[in-house]
């Protein structure tokens, strides 16, 4: 029996395997079946929409019909691929003939019975999205009425008699009630048989965790990032995330291990649970919001402290930080223990009356507080520049609180309190928010960076130039923190029972990841990283290659620098257009609308960039037809220099005085441009000079030749030529030419030769000079006779 239950072990991972690839093979009844149980979802969404449901009841379904909708859409995009297949596999087949064979026919029939089937499923799924999402926006406006009338209605105002007289007249009953809730759970423990040891070892645990054992988390985190963290940066908002994170986990922990020990020892009865589960939630939540405050502030350990917050500053609201978490506390345990009471909904106004008081005084507390430190700065500092932004938040913030004391008055208890609890929600998520940011962008730029470890791997392994990495850093931290922000932004009206809960929101997220249909293309966060990921494939393909061409190659061929440097350019753009194509398709932009696109965009090219047109194609012709190459040295107007750099917008021509001329490539196809090495790489020198007629030729001809041979930058072949060009005014003039192995050299060649000739001259007593010049006067007469 053993070996035989042996043997079964060793076979079932087998079979296993074996029957997963059977289940793989029909994705098709598998997005169907996914269909199904989505359908099935809607369906009961919608017969419970029929009933009465509450808050809790609403906020559920309306959960369960987006993960609906998600799973639906999701079901619908694989059977629209499944079908997309069919089609090609029919489109493949061809029309069909009459002297088809049979086989053939037999798989058209069954092509076109799945496409039926699956066209059908196709259309189903796209209504069955439709229908969730109809019953998604009647839960919103649901919700969002009920909130409206919340925030909207009015009762009587607690400044008159008549509000307090309602609350004693239902004092009485309230209390009876609360004598009535705690009765009952005392009844249903004495009912029990309970043990006291798992209560006193919960209380013990529960003491152990929140005070020693956090205590120790945070030194041990501490001692860690001081040792081993790598930067300031890092280890500062580190220090702030571990802080918030052991601030929030240590209570939560101790407050469950509590109620666990309750529950064991059977001190805990039904009708408590509620309240305690409520109890660890506001427990929770406010060591959350008094960790995150905190780490803000660090008002102990100035210098790790991450906002650029003043030691005034961070002493001064410390206190309003630890207030606000104790005041969240209250609010939330009055809002259950009304609920679980049942108490009387004058009571309700006066402990929401006494919430709203809570937080108008810190409010107006905290904002004394700040408006006293701006004020000693300007005090001690005249001069120094006001930060408009904080004084802006100062008076909205009084704004509000004048609007939430105004409408507490009035008897709008329910906006006044929305508004109170939204400024504690909206104060405790910016410092999460502001943290989670700081902690993404020092990490970011500290791991992508060039000096750092990864930043050298990466410069190593894939040639990256370390202001590349540098910038990969930062535009990593910038998506990051784009998308805390847009997190936070979601958050912002989770907790007021708005329409939006945890679920919810997740739920939101996963539908965005399906994709948003922008001109019949699903663009999703998927398609994104997917379409950045094959892009940054092609290109690094496309340097690979360039690199092989241009050092393997291109070398090992009979072509000029000149020429190689074309073949390199024209490789990479064209390389370059390759990779932007592949990742487009991977996006689902197929060549079509590639088309599409560019000739949309052929007006706007033609008018507003028709310089960049042209210099891109006068590029193109240069490095094609090669008039000018890298190297060669030409004058354009009156500059003239070597031929640096042909790219396809300009080109870059390194004068003699250093600087770099940059020519647009259309000035340099549609103008004259003097290209002195088009036709080979020699240089010329002219020299131009006139003797006395009485001087003997033969003789100056010889210097010059002499000269010449003598001038080492002067070539040999071809061979220097000495002419005389004329005899005029009783001199002889000579027209000397002369080459040299560049143009870059014949300016320098042709002074020495110059300056050789002068002396020889002097020596010989030879008088030169240039043509004189001659003016006669021309009288006229006014008499022809």
């Amino acid at each position: 029996m053993a070996i035989r239950f042996l043997i079964r072990a060793a076979l079932l991972p087998l079979l296993l395997l074996l029957a997963f690839p059977a289940h793989a093979q029909d994705p098709a009844a598998d997005a169907t079946a996914r269909l199904t149980r989505a359908e099935a979802d809607v369906r009961a969404v919608d017969r419970a929409m029929d009933l009465r449901v509450d808050d809790d009841a609403r906020g559920a379904l309306r959960e369960r019909i987006i993960a609906a909708r998600v799973a639906a859409t999701a079901a619908t995009s694989d059977l629209a691929e499944q079908l997309a297949l069919v089609d090609a596999r029919l489109g493949g087949l061809g029309p069909a003939a009459s002297s088809e064979a049979t086989d053939l026919r037999t798989q058209r029939q069954r092509l076109a019975q799945q496409h039926t089937i699956l066209d059908s499923s196709v259309k189903r799924g796209r209504l069955i999205g439709v229908e969730a999402q109809q019953l998604a926006d009647e839960l919103d406006q649901s919700v969002a009425d009920r909130f409206s009338q919340t925030i909207t209605a009015h009762g009587l105002s607690p400044v008159l008699p008549g509000f307090w007289v309602a609350v004693v007249d239902a004092l009485p009953r309230d209390l009876r009630r609360a004598e009535g809730y705690l009765a009952a759970g005392v009844e249903a423990i004495g009912q029990t048989r309970t043990r006291l040891w798992p209560a006193l070892l919960g209380v013990i645990a529960a003491l152990a965790i929140g005070f020693p054992a956090r205590g120790a988390a945070l030194r041990l985190g501490q001692r860690f990032l001081i040792e081993d963290a790598p930067g300031h940066r890092v280890r500062r908002s580190a220090a702030a995330i571990w802080r918030v994170l052991v601030g929030t986990l240590a209570p939560f922990l101790a407050i469950a291990v509590l109620m666990t020990g309750l529950r064991w020892a059977r001190l805990l009865p039904a009708t408590w649970e509620a309240s305690a589960d409520a109890l660890t939630v506001a427990t929770t939540y406010a060591c959350f919001a008094s960790a995150v405050t905190g780490a803000l502030l660090m008002r102990r350990q100035p210098s790790w402290r991450v906002a650029p917050i003043a030691d005034d500053v961070a002493t001064q609201l410390r206190p309003y930080s630890l207030l606000l978490a104790a005041i969240a506390f209250v609010s939330y345990m009055l809002e259950a223990l009304n609920t679980a009471i049942g108490i009387s909904p004058a009571a309700q106004s006066a402990t929401h009356v006494l919430e709203i008081i809570l937080h108008l005084a810190l409010l107006g507390g905290a904002l004394l507080a700040v408006g006293r430190l701006r004020a000693n700065r300007a005090e001690e500092a005249a001069t120094a520049p006001a930060r408009a932004g904080l004084g802006a938040v100062a008076l909205f913030a009084w704004l509000l609180a004048l609007a939430t004391l105004a409408a507490l008055l009035l008897g709008f208890l329910g906006f006044a309190l929305f508004v109170m609890q939204l400024i504690g929600w909206s104060v405790v998520l910016a410092a999460a928010t502001y943290l989670l940011m700081a902690a993404a962008d020092d990490l970011a730029v500290t791991i992508f960076a060039r000096d750092s470890a990864l930043g050298r791997a990466l410069s190593r392994g894939l040639g990256l130039r370390g202001a590349v990495v540098d910038q990969f850093g930062v535009l990593l931290s910038g998506v990051v923190r784009l998308t805390l922000a847009l997190i936070a932004i979601g958050l912002f009206f989770v907790p007021f029972g708005t329409g939006s809960g945890i679920g919810t929101l997740i739920a939101r997220l996963g539908l965005l990841a399906q994709g948003v249909q922008v001109g019949g293309i699903a663009v999703s966060p998927g398609a994104i990283v997917r379409g950045v990921a094959v892009l940054f494939i092609g290109l690094t393909l496309v340097r690979a290659f360039r690199r092989w061409l241009e050092d393997k190659y291109l070398p090992a061929t009979d072509l000029d620098g000149s020429a190689r440097n074309s073949v390199g350019l024209v490789a990479r753009y064209v390389g370059i257009a390759l990779a932007v194509i592949w990742a487009l398709a991977s996006l689902g932009i197929g060549i079509e609308r590639i088309a599409l696109l560019l000739s949309a965009l052929s007006v706007g090219i033609g008018f507003g960039l028709q310089a960049i047109t042209s210099n891109f194609v006068s590029g193109l012709i240069l490095l094609a037809e090669r008039p000018i190459k890298i190297g060669d040295w030409i004058r354009v107007g009156t500059d003239e220099g070597d031929v640096k750099r042909i790219s396809v917008r300009s080109t870059e021509i390194a004068l003699a005085d250093h600087s770099t001329l940059i020519v647009p490539n259309s000035e340099l196809i549609t103008k004259s441009v003097l290209n002195k090495t088009l036709s080979g790489p020699l240089g010329r020198i002219q020299i131009q000079f006139s003797v006395p007629l009485e001087i003997d030729a033969d003789r100056v001809s010889a210097i010059v030749a002499e000269t010449f041979a003598a001038e080492p930058d002067i070539l040999d072949d071809p061979a220097p030529k000495v002419f005389i060009d004329s005899i005029a005014d009783g001199r002889i003039f000579f027209n000397c030419f002369a080459h040299v192995a560049s143009p870059r050299v014949a300016y320098g060649a042709r002074s020495s030769t110059l300056t050789v000739l002068l002396r020889r001259f002097r020596i010989e007593n030879i008088d030169i000079g240039t043509r004189p010049q001659k003016m006669e006067l021309i009288s006229y007469s006014s008499n022809p006779s």
